[in-house]
């Protein structure tokens, strides 16, 4: 669950400032700030701000149809396609495809992740080269809106956010129209299958197949 647990931090601009958090999640009340702190660092070489505090590096393709709201950072050689909807405390690393009809909110995503089809990702954090299948969402707030909590096997640490969506660790991959309950943690090379309910802590190297049942990848 740990920050260096679940990301290799040389792949987003946000190394530093989450390596002041040693739980992830604690990362999301800031962000806004940080990324408008971070914006004004860029190389005007090669990122333009296109608005106010929404920088976009000229290599990155943004559909004339989506919307990015401030602050948003968009990097290289990603692309932001048709109606995506990026509501704002966005940090789109290198690679990464943010897709038809696709909304963002205050979300990291590592280089290489893909969110490419009918996404819903709010207060999240996605590791590198992560992927969500077609329609698979992030659940950020709970039904009786009271704090979120992250449990595993004989854990749970009270976060104190009402929001908070997912933490998927590098490589993770899930499933077409699954959805992801407020807390879900992912760690690394995690795989869930299409059409399941995700709810607290999937240990990395496993697959969350049909019906909830956990096993360990053979590597």
């Amino acid at each position: 669950m740990k920050t260096n647990e679940l990301f290799d931090l040389s792949h987003t601009l946000a190394a530093e400032y989450l390596k002041g958090f040693e739980f992830p999640w604690a990362a999301l009340a800031g962000l806004k700030d940080f990324i408008i702190e971070l914006g004004k660092t860029l190389d005007s070489n090669s990122y333009e701000e296109v608005s106010t505090d929404v920088w976009v590096h000229k290599s990155a393709k943004v559909a004339a149809t989506a919307h990015l709201g401030a602050p948003c950072i968009v990097g290289a050689n990603s692309e932001v396609r048709h109606c995506a909807f990026v509501r704002g405390g966005a940090l789109i690393g290198c690679g990464c495809v943010v897709g038809n009809s696709t909304e963002l909110k205050n979300v990291i995503l590592f280089d290489g992740v893909q969110v490419p089809h009918y996404n819903y990702v709010g207060d999240s954090i996605l590791g590198y080269k992560a992927h969500m299948g077609a329609g698979s969402i992030t659940s950020n707030v709970k039904s009786d809106k009271t704090p979120v909590a992250v449990k595993g096997d004989g854990i749970e640490i009270k976060t104190g956010l009402k929001k908070l969506g997912a933490l998927l660790g590098d490589f993770t991959e899930i499933g077409c129209n699954s959805v992801l309950n407020p807390g879900t943690v992912t760690g690394r090379n995690v795989t869930v299958y299409p059409l399941s309910c995700v709810r607290g802590i999937i240990p990395e190297n496993s697959i969350l197949k049909t019906g909830g049942k956990v096993v360990k990848k053979r590597i």
